[in-house]
């Protein structure tokens, strides 16, 4: 019984550090600081400078490459939910592998099936943020197709439509994110088939990775000068 305390108090952990990192990086005044939310001011940029543009079509290339990538990580998405249940349909298998190495890491068949279910349901999270957010920027592809041209650009409807596509870009990239570091965590929770102790040192191990990469990394040094 004690060590499935262990197996839960981990979980709760890595649940909760996914959260507060969300929280931390998307609705404080630190995380305003963060390279994604640098990035949301050049999409407002981007947008100002399409409207003062006659010719779109390099704009238009540039939104193609976001949304194939977008479109990259959905179909991941879809593979690493088919290798997840296959993971679940072989758990007698894995477990009989486990049961041959030196330490002792076999868990019981529940809590095989329970921690795949985990990383099935992580992914399916995954992929739906990678599809909402490859939708979004369909819309944005439309909202750039359907903005003024740049004889109207000092219009009051020229200012709301940059506002309007503005915004669902900002909402586009934000889902993105989220799929993306959902799949940071999906590497760490890896850990927990292992062992619950080592899901504790993969979770803070992720969490420290991607704040770096967000706060300390040289791109985010980059968006200083």
């Amino acid at each position: 019984m004690t060590g499935y305390w262990v197996d839960a108090a981990a979980v709760g952990f890595f649940v909760i550090e996914w959260l507060i990192y969300a929280i931390t990086l998307e609705r404080t005044a630190y995380g305003r600081d963060s390279l994604s939310s640098r990035m949301h001011v050049y999409r407002e940029i981007w947008v100002r400078n399409l409207l003062n543009r006659d010719a779109r079509m390099v704009d238009m290339q540039i939104m193609a490459s976001l949304q194939n990538g977008t479109a990259f990580f959905a179909s991941t998405s879809l593979i690493a939910i088919g290798g997840a249940l296959t993971l679940l349909r072989a758990t007698s298998d894995a477990i009989a592998v486990l049961a041959t190495l030196p330490i002792n890491l076999s868990p019981s068949p529940a809590l095989w099936e329970i921690k795949c279910v985990g990383l099935i349901l992580i992914f399916i999270y995954t992929f739906f943020k990678f599809a909402w957010a490859y939708r979004l920027f369909n819309y944005v592809a439309i909202l750039f197709g359907a903005m003024p041209p740049a004889t109207e650009r000092d219009t009051p409807e020229a200012e709301a439509h940059v506002i309007r596509t503005t915004r669902m870009f900002e909402n586009a990239g934000q889902h993105f994110n989220r799929g993306q570091r959902a799949f940071f965590f999906a590497l760490g929770y890896l850990g927990w088939f292992v062992s619950p102790w080592l899901l504790f040192i993969t979770t803070a191990a992720v969490v420290i990775v991607i704040w770096r990469r967000q706060f300390a990394s040289n791109a985010r040094q980059a968006m200083e000068s």
